[in-house]
């Protein structure tokens, strides 16, 4: 899929989701088009995980185990992981919005409006373990005008 048809897809869903939770509609999108090669990859199309949430002992749900890359101790490594399993991508989305508005380690995100600002925040409070997660968000919200989806959220 490309990365048009990928924001015309999931656009308006991370929109309607801004509306509900104060997530900047272009953070959501860049973070699932980060986290799931824009719709392609596996955990995306076999789970409805766009957005690379992990299952811990509490998620009710399906899971889908794969490997993944960590960067741990200063170096990437492969590990194993237990992945949240969706219906569908707009119940991930959903998933995805409580995910950070209920869990306190995001709490301080949400004093950011902007998708660049809040991709920052996330980033501080540890969503990922790549060093350079927030400035890769906010490379694809430059890149494609995210932006304009929250001035119309």
């Amino acid at each position: 899929m490309t990365p048009h048809a990928f924001i015309a897809l999931i656009g308006p869903a991370a929109q309607a989701s801004s509306r509900a939770s104060d997530i900047p509609a272009s953070f959501t999108v860049a973070q699932a088009a980060l986290e799931s090669g824009w719709g392609e990859s596996r955990l995306a199309r076999e789970a409805k995980n766009l957005f690379g949430i992990k299952a811990g002992p509490a998620w009710p749900g399906e899971i889908l185990t794969l490997e993944t890359r960590e960067f741990i101790a200063g170096e990437w490594v492969m590990q194993t992981s237990h992945w949240r399993k969706y219906p569908s991508w707009r119940s991930g989305m959903d998933d995805h919005a409580a995910f950070l508005c209920d869990n306190p380690r995001y709490a301080r995100c949400f004093d950011h409006r902007s998708g660049e600002d809040f991709a920052a925040a996330v980033a501080r409070a540890g969503y990922a373990t790549d060093p350079d997660y927030a400035a890769k968000l906010q490379a694809i919200i430059v890149r494609y005008r995210l932006g304009e989806l929250d001035s119309v959220a």
